[in-house]
């Protein structure tokens, strides 16, 4: 039974991993812009174009510190090549905290929502976009996002109830976190892990 076991998980993973794209933007001429001649390395648009992009899926940027990557999913934001204007619940910029220029680095980016998403780079106050630096994909559904993109955001921050003189209402007894609960139910999680990965390794 055991050899089944293992067969059984080793298809798991291999279809889990196989149902995930990487792709690496531009190919191999990479996300780069030439200042002297004000040109992209690539022509974004064409290489999004015949491509399928799915929840999950990953975009590499081989890019240096000359470029940025942002990640918009407001059109108004993608075309006025800037993020001046923009919402942070909606456009997100890439970085690596190195201040250097010139310092080759790659940008792997999660695609997470459905739908358009617009990237562009807001360098040299967006010219690196208009001149070709920006690129839009449809993302589809796919096989859904992986566990490990799929967690809930945390929920809104609400005021607590307050009395007619100000003071607070106190929380009732039992509401709040079960800390007890949660530790008990993250151990369950390591223990299965464990335990698969020992079947693996069995």
């Amino acid at each position: 039974m055991a050899p089944v076991v293992h067969l059984t998980l080793i298809a798991f993973f291999i279809t889990g991993a196989a149902a995930y794209t990487n792709h690496t933007v531009g190919g191999t001429a990479g996300w780069l812009f030439n200042p002297t001649t004000n040109t992209s390395s690539a022509n974004y648009a064409s290489w999004a174009g015949n491509k399928t992009f799915d929840l999950g899926d990953y975009l590499l940027f081989n890019t240096n510190t000359n470029q940025t990557v942002v990640l918009t999913y407001n059109e108004t934001t993608f075309r006025s090549c800037s993020v001046d204007n923009s919402s942070d619940s909606d456009t997100f910029l890439y970085s690596q905290g190195n201040q250097q220029f010139g310092q080759p680095l790659t940008v792997a980016v999660p695609l997470t929502i459905e739908g358009p998403n617009y990237f562009f780079s807001d360098a040299s106050d967006g010219i690196q976009c208009e001149q070709g630096m920006a690129f839009s994909i449809n993302v589809t559904h796919g096989v859904g996002l992986p566990p490990s993109l799929s967690q809930p955001p945390p929920p809104p921050y609400v005021d607590p109830p307050s009395n007619a003189d100000g003071s607070f209402t106190p929380m009732p007894s039992g509401a709040g976190l079960n800390l007890g609960a949660n530790v008990r139910r993250a151990v369950c999680y390591a223990l299965t892990i464990i335990g698969i990965f020992g079947f693996l390794l069995v």
